[in-house]
């Protein structure tokens, strides 16, 4: 048996892989909108792109292109998805307002939750939903909603 470390280096242990109708135009709203870097691209025969990686603080996604024959549809294709992301930043409130004016579709403005984090939620192009969160309080069993 090998000591190689079973995953990349540089990637999570778990890291998301979206699938989306535009890789180009994905990488300039998630640049824009929620201040993610891209981290590297890889363009197929023709040039296309057909996969990326962009970066967020400590945490990798991996983004790729729709691919109907594989059975690999984007969120637009599919009129929504059962997946939404939940990322934490630093300030949600100034984060809200540079996502909403950068393009992104507000779902809900930034509001306190019972489990101490303040959150707001939007829906990017691709059709994803994301809610971004700052831990403003402790959670308090007591603040359960009953």
């Amino acid at each position: 048996m090998t000591s190689r470390n079973p995953k990349s280096d540089g990637m999570g242990w778990l890291n998301p892989y979206m699938i989306v109708k535009d890789i180009r135009k994905s990488l300039d709203f998630y640049q824009k909108a929620f201040g993610f870097k891209t981290r590297m691209t890889l363009p197929d025969k023709d040039g296309e792109l057909m996969h990326a990686e962009l970066e967020y603080k400590d945490d990798v996604l991996m983004v790729g292109s729709e691919s109907p024959e594989q059975k690999m549809l984007a969120a637009r294709t599919l009129n929504g998805s059962p997946v939404s992301f939940y990322l934490y930043v630093d300030n949600v409130d100034d984060f809200f307002l540079k996502a909403r004016n950068a393009g992104g579709e507000v779902v809900s403005e930034p509001k306190d939750q019972f489990w101490g984090d303040r959150t707001c939620t939007l829906k990017c192009p691709e059709g994803y939903q994301w809610t971004f969160a700052q831990n403003v309080a402790d959670f308090d069993p007591d603040n359960i909603p009953g």
